[in-house]
């Protein structure tokens, strides 16, 4: 094969442009839409909001029917006799929140630039030009086409994390904050799915609204980005609620912060600690802020099952029919 016959084959190839002696050209144009009818940017306010409704009304159906009694944390009887506010008012106030976070969202949207395309292959071919040739193309075309977005997805889980242990720690810890604002989640000493969001409006405009916002305005996030980011913060939101402690759900196996980590949380004898959300646990390992009496499930998430979790509630219950105190204290040693 000669030297023309060689390049021609090179040029030829899927990635052959990245070899090319000059740029490609760039050929500026307006992104398609996911959907021709509604822009990328209404779809990623629209999305959260049908995730949030379509997943918390399976858990719904669920809790009716009956379904899954095996695998429920609490049973109904508690529902109804702990928790301090009705389901038409906790729907109410989730219905409220999701309109300041379209309303917000849609404010935002109204100063963002239209979205492009044609310039991709020649910042591909700039990089391949910097980059060592042992990366191959393959390689260098997939991350930049989508290693960087899923880079982008890992940074905004961990400022969304960030942004809500400070808060939510500080809403517990300050008591004007927690008289103020944050009690009104713990109205639900029981949570279940479609309460994930119940919160006093300051409260849910600062953690959530504010929280996904600034990991969408840190990362740069496109709307198809966006999309991913906050309809699956808010489907691991939902789920952390969903009072169901499932083998087979993917959250509650992949994230160490789940169901049952959360639960106790909302439990008297934790409340002040397991402040992590939505997705890891590290902020309360590092601060030492994690239920001191729950190492041996925490460490092994994914092998904790709903009867361990009973058999631990229970545990605690008794414990407190005696006198004992069993709330989270950092200086007295936890059973």
């Amino acid at each position: 094969m000669n030297s023309s016959t060689f390049d021609y084959v090179e040029f030829k190839s899927p990635y052959g442009f990245m070899h090319s002696p000059v740029p490609p050209v760039v050929n500026l144009q307006p992104r398609p839409n996911l959907f021709s009818s509604v822009s990328d940017g209404v779809v990623a306010l629209a999305a959260p909001v049908i995730c949030y409704w379509v997943y918390s009304m399976m858990f719904h159906i669920i809790d009716v029917f009956e379904l899954a009694e095996k695998y429920r944390i609490h049973d109904t009887e508690e529902v109804q006799s702990r928790n301090r506010a009705g389901r038409v008012e906790v729907f109410c106030e989730v219905i409220f929140q999701h309109i300041v976070q379209t309303t917000a969202g849609l404010m935002l949207l109204h100063f963002d630039a239209e979205p492009m395309t044609g310039f991709e292959q020649k910042a591909i071919w700039e990089w391949r030009r910097v980059l060592p040739a042992v990366i191959p193309d393959f390689a260098v075309y997939y991350f930049y086409m989508y290693g960087i977005s899923a880079l982008k997805e890992l940074i905004g889980f961990f400022i969304i994390d960030t942004w809500q242990y400070f808060w939510h720690r500080a809403m517990h810890l300050n008591k004007e904050l927690y008289r103020r604002y944050h009690s009104r989640h713990h109205r639900l000493y029981v949570p279940y799915a479609y309460g994930a969001l119940y919160n006093a409006p300051v409260e849910g405009f600062l953690l959530d609204t504010l929280g996904t916002g600034v990991a969408m305005l840190v990362t740069q996030m496109t709307y198809r980005e966006q999309i991913i980011l906050f309809s699956f913060a808010t489907l691991k939101t939902v789920d952390d609620h969903c009072g169901y402690a499932f083998p087979w759900d993917p959250f509650q196996i992949i994230f160490p912060n789940n169901s049952v980590y959360h639960d106790i949380h909302h439990q008297n004898f934790g409340i002040k600690t397991n402040f992590s959300q939505p997705f890891f646990t590290f902020w309360d390992s590092l601060f030492h802020t994690n239920f001191a009496g729950f190492e041996q499930y925490q460490n092994a998430q994914r092998r904790v099952t709903i009867d361990r979790y009973k058999a631990f509630l229970k545990e605690r219950k008794e414990l407190a029919k005696k006198g004992i105190n069993t709330a989270y204290h950092p200086k007295r040693k936890q059973n």
